[in-house]
């Protein structure tokens, strides 16, 4: 009696739920196949990291500002969304006001006001609140850590007040969705009940929802943009979580489209007619190293030296191509890169060196844990990618063993910080990062006061001098003068060697030659409004 292995046995486990493969029945329905082995969150704050946001917070829902995902030469840059412009008080830099878009509706035909976005901060931020939501508080409250109280001055318009001058507000507020109150009165106060009937303002309705099997949506044709109302008449998610259960649905045309193909599946992909959409888009790949006492990483001749063992073009050999070998935390050509002084590079004899300064060697190998993925949204190959760096950390004398947990899980240990039980005393945790913008390529990664639980220093790094910097770009208002602070802050990120940084991803994903009209942004989002199945030739 054979056994299937558990990829085939999750393409099984699909056809049974959506029946095989019709061209006739596909006309306009999209069926993608994501990385994460459960359906994001529905309620407005997706899970699931960047893919969670992607194909659920930013299809049902909208935030007051929103990324330009229309071109793919540039990155994306911050236009209107549920508010149509923001000031900032030029006489008190706390201050900034937010005026409403006019006529917007939810899902469920109640309107948009300032009310309901008071609303929704105080789902994230007030326990007290009757519609504090601590699974959505926990996606969402580290995402805008400078806000410190709100009002809506009336209906059209909402007042934010920071805790201190912060020029990246704006780049918070683009995280945060809003769902509707009324649906939630509806549902009888109840977020589990919302996730199966959920209500927000965007471009995509959720019409079935099948915890670990799939959702699906259809378009708002009410919706407040025209140019972005959805082309299709249907998209479907499916949690497929092996890189070859992806590959073998988009072959079989169970799926249309997959996230992170397998690198060893491009070209037979290529050469079989399927579309391999790649691009530049800002993100890193890293191990985010611990801080606190004991840890082997205080030491910055150990973190320069993993630095130096890290063979990134062999790793980008074992991706098919499919990788930029890091220089730094940021992408080589990034605007805010500076001249950084200490190469990342490969140098295996430099690496055991530095270690046998620190005092490790043959006689005394460092050996330590990681905490790592077996897949995940922007954690591109993590399983074969971690054992390539354990190999190459082996031939210089260093011993590392990891801790293997699921995506989500590996999230709740980055939010909840090296010193927390969940964190299993690893003193790594593999970890992409979004670069978009200041706050979430630097500063929340390494501010003394956005440890656990109000931010994301998950090493517990405090530095004063990288500290003033941070205020620096936070009181800087003028893009040219915060760009220069921000090429000294990531000088300092390589300078100081403080995360062992690999490659950035190319975004690839695979599709079926019939899916038309997507432009791949240079985003961590997308959008599918212009996406579109294309009829087959008769």
């Amino acid at each position: 009696m054979s056994t299937l292995p558990p990829w085939r046995s999750a393409i099984l486990s699909f056809a049974l739920l959506l029946g095989m493969h019709d061209a006739s029945s596909a006309q306009g329905v999209l069926r993608i196949g994501m990385t994460a082995s459960d359906i994001p969150l529905t309620t407005g704050q997706a899970d699931n990291g960047g893919e969670g946001i992607r194909f659920v917070g930013q299809t049902i829902y909208d935030a007051l500002i929103a990324w330009d995902l229309t071109h793919s030469d540039k990155p994306a840059d911050l236009i209107p969304g549920l508010a149509t412009n923001w000031t900032v008080d030029p006489v008190d830099r706390n201050r900034w006001t937010f005026n409403i878009r006019p006529g917007v509706k939810f899902h469920d035909g109640s309107d948009f006001t300032a009310d309901a976005a008071v609303w929704n901060l105080d789902k994230l931020l007030r326990p007290d609140a009757p519609q504090y939501d601590p699974r959505q508080s926990a996606q969402g409250k580290v995402r805008i850590p400078a806000v410190a109280s709100y009002r809506a001055i009336d209906p059209m318009t909402l007042e934010i007040v920071t805790k201190a001058p912060d020029a990246t507000l704006p780049y918070q507020l683009v995280y945060i969705a809003m769902s509707s109150p009324a649906q939630w009165e509806k549902v009888g106060r109840s977020w589990d009940a919302f996730a199966k009937q959920p209500s927000g303002t965007g471009p995509w309705k959720l019409t079935l929802f099948a915890p670990r099997e799939r959702a699906e949506m259809v378009p708002n044709d009410s919706y407040w943009d025209a140019s972005r109302v959805p082309k299709l008449d249907k998209m479907v998610l499916v949690p497929l979580p092996d890189a070859n259960a992806r590959v073998a649905a988009l072959r079989s045309g169970q799926i249309d489209w997959i996230e992170a193909p397998s690198p060893d599946a491009v070209a037979s992909l290529r050469k079989a007619g399927f579309t391999i959409a790649t691009n530049s888009y800002p993100h890193n790949w890293t191990w985010h190293l611990s801080r606190i006492a004991g840890s082997p990483w205080n030491d910055i001749r150990v973190r320069k030296a993993v630095n130096l063992a890290v063979d990134r073009e062999g790793l980008k050999e074992l991706l098919g191509g499919l990788a930029v070998p890091a220089t730094g935390f940021l992408p080589p050509d990034d605007r805010w890169f500076g001249n950084p002084s200490f190469q990342v590079r490969y140098d295996p004899g430099a690496a055991r060196k530095l270690l046998a300064e620190a005092g490790y060697g043959p006689g005394r190998p460092l050996r330590t844990k990681i905490a790592i993925s077996a897949s995940g949204s922007g954690q591109m190959q993590p399983l074969p990618m971690n054992e390539f760096i354990q190999q190459n950390l082996a031939e210089v004398g260093v011993q590392i063993d990891y801790e293997v947990v699921e995506w989500n899980t590996l999230i709740n240990i980055w939010r909840a910080g090296a010193k927390a039980d969940i964190s299993r005393g690893v003193t790594g945790i593999n970890y992409s990062y979004s670069l978009q913008d200041p706050y979430s390529a630097l500063i929340r990664h390494l501010k003394c006061d956005l440890t656990a639980p109000v931010g994301s220093n998950w090493g517990y790094y405090c530095d004063p001098a990288m500290d003033k910097m941070f205020d620096d770009v936070r009181n800087t208002f003028d893009p040219i003068q915060q760009a220069k602070v921000l090429m000294k802050i990531h000088e300092k990120f390589v300078d100081d060697a403080l995360f062992v940084m690999v490659v950035h991803d190319v975004n690839p994903r695979a599709m079926n030659p019939s899916v038309k009209g997507f432009v791949q942004a240079q985003s961590w989002n997308q959008s599918l409004s212009p996406v579109y199945i294309s009829a087959p030739e008769r």
